[in-house]
């Protein structure tokens, strides 16, 4: 009975202690969610209380900077009226005597179709990959705004992300600058608002098809429609449609006539995306994704090669004045790509404005130069006749002349002149090729000529393991940095440039913004023209007038100066020194010309040499013979000259190992008529920190293997005159 109780009792004792347990349990919980209801509350109210002082700082900071904004949009958007989106300006291109060369427009109303007139594929197709809720926004894709401001917060500043409706599009694309800044963002913003509040959606999609740029000067879908495929747009197929809608995302990079593997693959995933969205089946998606594009280029987009590179230069200097930071080395494959998308959007945008912006550009462009440059490269590769199945001509040249006084390009050359439907490639800033001996002065001999080596310091022609071999399979042994050169001793210039050190040696190339280097030229082999691209005709003109300018590079352009719609100066290079640069020390650069001198003399290049100007230039042919180089300067002019395959292959014949010098020499004789013969400025002589060669010696002729023809200007190579040569021979890099 006492034991019952007792457990019982127990019990009871049991239940209280437990229920207190729970009770306290209950009540720590309760604690803690009191406590965290108050710290989550008070997170709120601080969260709140930084957005209320964000808003107010903005508010204060910027509110009467919104107003303004406001009502500039509400101005501009009235004020143009719907004739704004038809209209455009027009630029002129000047020579460099004030003669006209050319015009260029957009030619917006000429190919404008209304909203009807537009096929509807067009429209599902630029709705489908640019702005898929233009039919729900108001002007502003709000999460598209927001992405993009978080990534303004996370780039420090830096617009990284667009979030642009197609109403935004259009607002920047007419009424704005191609400036990346959060104020743009903004007045953008304002101005898609009040296109909206003005026009209808059918009518805003109209002005964005008709205006936007499918590049090559064409803006519209239908002056791209006859530009790339010569017919409208209604006769097009649904695949020949969505790759004209492919290009105006970024029209550089989506080139059709020099990307189109490029364009192909955003035609494919735009038609993606439609088949995605139900607007085409399964079976046209796979018909049009397997359809050939062939183009139809119009003579609208084939221009003369100074007209192609007039445009080049204006779009480089509105990228200058954009602010555009332009590099040519990087730290990685990720960090270059990186570059060239930036690059590509920012050309698109600037070369645009060339069609639209109503510019004056005045050039540096001689036409009688200019003709006389086409002529003398158009009659010595005049016996070369076969042509590829676009009809163009198989074996090509390009060369460019450099007015030494100012650094300004006179005459530039991209290739042959002949009658064809297809795109005007000018090689001679677009094509980068092998540049054999002729890269040894910029990269080799004058920096060392800076490290106190001179003409006559002592060298040695030797073999030496894993060097190269010479022209003549011969080594000469001890002999004069002098005669090295001019013989192209390819020994010599190899084992200096290892002294030199090869990342000293290219610094002075990628100082001199040649473009096309990259971490596979940092070898020794570099030294004797060794490159992955190799350089362009510009390139190397540029380098050498830097020699001839006393070691002082300047930006190679033709632009003189562009004067905007309003008759204000925007870009001034007459004077040529915005970009100039120290990069070789006076006396070395003069030393370097000096040498060169010896090239016309008793060295490779005799055989080149003009008697109305003292000249000094260089010889280059790549080892198996298919790029060949002669650039050389007077006091007056520098020309660089290429000839070869545009797809590399060897030149077996010897006439054509010579065809880049005769060009130069025909050429530049030309030009110095009537000029008085200047001579260059001598160098100091310092004296060689290095032995120097101190017996007489004889200059070696090189070993001739197969003779120079000389054609008659009429006839090519029917009638030719035989003369001693000297580059045919050439089994190596010369």
């Amino acid at each position: 009975m006492r034991e019952e109780i007792n457990r019982k009792n127990s019990k009871i004792i049991d239940e209280k202690v437990g229920n207190k347990k729970i009770q306290k349990l209950k009540s720590k919980k309760n604690t803690k969610a009191s406590k965290g209801k108050k710290i989550a509350k008070r997170i709120a109210l601080g969260i709140f209380a930084c957005i209320f002082l964000v808003g107010a700082f903005f508010a204060i900071k910027y509110g009467k900077m919104v107003l303004q904004y406001k009502k500039e949009a509400e101005s501009l958007v009235t004020k143009g009226g719907s004739e704004v989106f038809r209209n455009t300006l027009t630029s002129t291109v000047y020579d460099a005597n004030g003669e006209v060369i050319t015009k260029l427009s957009g030619s917006r109303d000429s190919y404008y179709l209304s909203i009807d007139e537009i096929p509807y594929v067009v429209r599902r197709a630029f709705i489908a990959s640019e702005d898929r809720k233009f039919y729900e926004h108001s002007g502003v894709d709000y999460s598209a705004v927001g992405r993009a401001f978080l990534a303004l917060v996370e780039n420090e500043g830096e617009v990284t992300q667009g979030g642009s409706t197609i109403t935004q599009q259009l607002a920047r694309n007419i009424y704005l600058s191609k400036e990346v800044s959060i104020e743009r963002k903004l007045k953008e913003i304002f101005i898609a608002w009040e296109l909206e509040d003005i026009y209808s959606k059918d009518e805003i999609l109209e002005f964005y098809i008709n205006n936007i740029y499918f590049g090559n000067g064409l803006y519209g879908i239908e002056a791209a429609s006859w530009g790339y495929f010569n017919k409208p747009v209604v006769e097009l197929d649904i695949s020949q449609m969505i790759f004209l809608c492919a290009i105006p995302n970024n029209p550089t990079l989506y080139d059709p006539i020099v990307n189109i593997d490029n364009t192909l693959k955003r035609r494919d995933r735009i038609l993606k995306q439609m088949k995605e969205l139900g607007e085409i089946d399964q079976n046209l998606y796979i018909q049009a994704i397997n359809e050939n594009i062939v183009l139809s280029i119009s003579e609208k987009i084939v221009n003369n090669y100074e007209e192609t590179f007039i445009r080049y230069c204006a779009t480089i200097e509105l990228m200058k004045r954009d602010s555009f930071v332009f590099r040519n080395s990087f730290v990685d494959k990720e960090d270059e790509d990186a570059y060239n998308e930036m690059y590509q959007q920012k050309y698109s945008e600037c070369n645009s404005r060339l069609f639209t912006g109503g510019y004056d550009i005045y050039t540096s462009i001689d036409m009688d130069i200019q003709d006389e440059l086409q002529k003398s490269l158009d009659v010595i590769l005049g016996g070369y006749t076969d042509t590829n199945d676009e009809g163009v001509y198989t074996f090509q040249g390009s060369a460019t002349c450099i007015d030494n006084a100012t650094g300004l390009v006179v005459a530039i050359v991209g290739g042959r002149s002949q009658e064809t439907k297809g795109y005007t490639l000018n090689r001679a800033y677009q094509s980068h090729r092998q540049p054999g001996s002729s890269i040894k002065p910029l990269l080799v001999y004058t920096p060392l000529f800076e490290r106190g080596y001179t003409p006559d310091t002592q060298v040695m022609d030797e073999w030496f393991q894993g060097g190269p071999k010479n022209a003549t399979g011969t080594y000469a042994g001890r002999m004069r940095l002098r005669s090295a050169v001019e013989q192209s001793v390819n020994t010599v210039a190899w084992k200096l440039f290892e002294s030199l050190g090869v990342n000293t040696g290219i610094q002075y190339l990628l100082d001199m913004n040649f473009n096309k280097i990259v971490k596979n030229d940092y070898v020794p082999s570099v030294a004797i023209g060794g490159f992955t691209y190799g350089m362009s005709s510009l390139e190397m003109a540029s380098g050498f007038s830097t020699i001839e300018n006393d070691g002082v590079y300047r930006t190679a352009t033709c632009i003189r100066k562009i004067v905007n719609s309003r008759g204000e100066v925007i870009v001034d290079n007459v004077a040529n020194i915005s970009g100039a640069k120290q990069i070789y020390e006076t006396n070395a650069a003069r030393m370097m010309t000096n040498v060169l001198q010896g090239v016309f003399t008793s060295g490779t290049g005799r055989n080149y040499r003009i008697e109305n100007a003292i000249c000094a230039g260089k010889t280059g042919t790549t080892n198996d013979i298919k790029d060949v180089w002669f650039v050389g300067y007077s006091h007056y002019y520098t020309t660089a000259v290429w000839c070869g395959y545009d797809l590399p292959k060897e030149i077996t014949d010897g006439y054509g190992n010579t065809c880049a010098g005769l060009i130069w020499k025909n050429f530049m004789e030309v030009i110095h008529e009537g000029k008085e013969k200047v001579n260059f400025p001598p160098f100091v002589d310092t004296g060689s920190k290095f032995p120097v060669y101190e017996e007489e010696t004889t200059t070696q002729e090189p070993t001739i293997d197969n003779e120079i023809y000389i054609p008659d200007e009429t006839t090519g190579f029917e009638n030719y005159t035989t003369i001693s040569g000297e580059e045919g021979m050439y089994t190596e890099a010369d």
